[in-house]
């Protein structure tokens, strides 16, 4: 059972949806003495601002961040005020105009709040959301804004004891005085909430580096793309078919000229027989040359493209992370996971650290359950402890090896095969409630409705049927057009939901 706690005073990194739940469930616990929360931005919101001038951004071809996104240099003896800096630091967002969610609102919101309109809401909704809801649990005096936590290391053991103390080094950029203000803090515990969609990856092609150089305005990622208006009559190619491929190719249609290309690794679940109007599916890109030809896998080529566009994600990146002081890394990109860790959210050899955010299921209904988890137990107050660290060890072995042999991503869970129930369960029993007096928030109940809307709201169609003219009356008997268009309701299978935590 749960013990009195020694922690005090917690570090948030992120004001992003994470962030925002983080600190609202550590606010409730009404236990600790200092709760702080940082940002890089002028306001809350994460990755849902706008920016609405990006500005190019380098390209890397097959670099990890930790080459891409390296630490900065920390300046001795802080406090000090030094000229701003000049690195890249990828705090660009990768929100362009016609950008709407992807998970039905009342799947997405926060339990406690509901968005102001859906089911798929467009961008500046959450953003706003996320700031507003800092101010509805009051912990917007919490934020420290414009503030980058540029390193954090576990401070040595004293008088012998074992408990775990997290120094912070952090830079605030002060825009009037155009400097850079660094010193640093001290914290009982830190919570990870920092998102893992800044630094954008691009795959190694043969000939792509070299390509880059020859035409430099010519390759670009989707974290630069705002709107189709630029590419009006030019000749284009997108690459990958994950939502925001599938976004981007459909923004183009009817812009750019005709058509517009989209290279695809494998089918998307919404992909059909055959590509949309104004779309031709080309297969993975083999080689680049000097001449501007690209090469495709089955011998086919391009000529005379006038922009490529690379939608194809992001690399979870932690520069403030000290690995040599820390003794590990946080993030294995080989195996593209988090090391040591348990339920996706504790750490098994850091007791004192934790994270939110990192599966890609409900989103921020789910950044819920792990705060609270969190909460709870940084308070000394939750309900179930963690298992033993050779259970911790098992669950993550056993996971890495399923995840592997089935071709899927650690940390990503499943809805339909009901790993998403599961996993939030494992949550909500290791939380409990809160006391007799209100203290803490409680673990949000999945409603009907909201498992309705998760397993018959698309904003996409899944049935090759409904993306043309295929089939007949019956076959589109499931579907129905949202008061906005484009999104549909599906009939599915029900699966079973639940499971327990091992």
């Amino acid at each position: 059972m749960a013990t009195k706690s020694r922690i005090k005073s917690v570090a948030v990194i992120g004001a992003g949806a994470a962030g925002a739940a983080t600190a609202a469930a550590l606010n409730a616990e009404n236990y600790f003495e200092r709760i702080q929360v940082f940002e890089r931005r002028e306001t809350a919101g994460g990755t849902w601002i706008y920016d609405a001038d990006p500005d190019p951004l380098p390209l890397y071809p097959g670099k990890l961040p930790p080459d891409t996104d390296p630490a900065l240099e920390i300046p001795e003896a802080l406090p000090r005020i030094t000229p701003p800096i000049e690195q890249e630091r990828w705090t660009k967002t990768p929100i362009y105009n016609s950008l709407t969610t992807n998970v039905p609102a009342i799947a997405m919101s926060f339990s406690d709040s509901p968005f102001a309109y859906g089911p798929f809401a467009p961008h500046y909704v959450p953003r706003q959301y996320v700031e507003n809801y800092f101010s509805i649990h009051k912990t917007d005096s919490l934020l420290q804004l414009n503030t980058t936590v540029e390193d954090i290391t576990k401070l040595p053991s004293s008088n012998g004891q074992s408990s775990e103390r997290w120094k912070l080094t952090l830079r605030k950029h002060d825009a009037l005085r155009r400097v850079d203000i660094w010193w640093e803090e001290e914290f009982d515990a830190v919570i990870l909430a920092n998102g893992h969609y800044a630094v954008p990856y691009i795959p190694q092609v043969k000939g792509l580096e070299e390509y880059i150089a020859m035409y430099p305005d010519r390759i670009s990622h989707s974290k630069e793309y705002r709107a189709p208006a630029i590419y009006a009559g030019r000749k284009v190619l997108v690459i990958g078919n994950s939502a925001s491929g599938h976004d981007v190719s459909l923004d183009l249609v009817g812009v750019a000229n005709a058509p517009v290309y989209q290279s695809r690794r494998s089918k998307a679940r919404w992909d059909g027989d055959g590509p949309l109007s104004g779309i031709e599916w080309k297969p993975l890109i083999r080689e680049y040359l000097p001449s501007g030809r690209i090469i495709f896998e089955d011998d086919s080529y391009l000529d005379d493209i006038d922009a490529v566009l690379y939608c194809t994600g992001y690399k979870p990146s932690f520069p403030f992370w000290n690995v040599k002081t820390n003794g590990r890394p946080l993030w294995d990109y080989e195996a593209n996971k988090l090391i040591k860790t348990y339920w996706h959210t504790f750490f098994q050899d850091f007791e004192t650290l934790a994270i939110v955010g990192m599966p890609r299921t409900l989103t921020f209904r789910s950044f819920e359950y792990q705060a609270i988890a969190i909460a709870r137990l940084f308070a000394g107050r939750n309900a179930l402890p963690l298992p033993r660290l050779k259970e911790q060890e098992k669950w993550e072995m056993d996971r890495a090896r399923r995840t592997k042999a089935e071709g899927k991503k650690f940390h990503d869970i499943p809805w339909d095969e009901g790993q998403t129930i599961e996993w939030l369960d494992g949550l909500f029993r290791i939380a409990g409630l809160g006391t007799i007096r209100g203290e803490g928030l409680v673990p949000p109940a999945l409603s009907k409705e909201l498992i309705w809307a998760v397993e018959h709201l698309r904003k996409y169609p899944e049935d090759p049927d409904e993306h043309g003219e295929k089939g007949n009356d019956e076959d589109h008997a499931g579907r129905r057009e949202g008061s906005e268009g484009g999104w549909v309701v599906v009939q599915r299978e029900k699966l079973p939901l639940g499971g327990v935590l091992p």
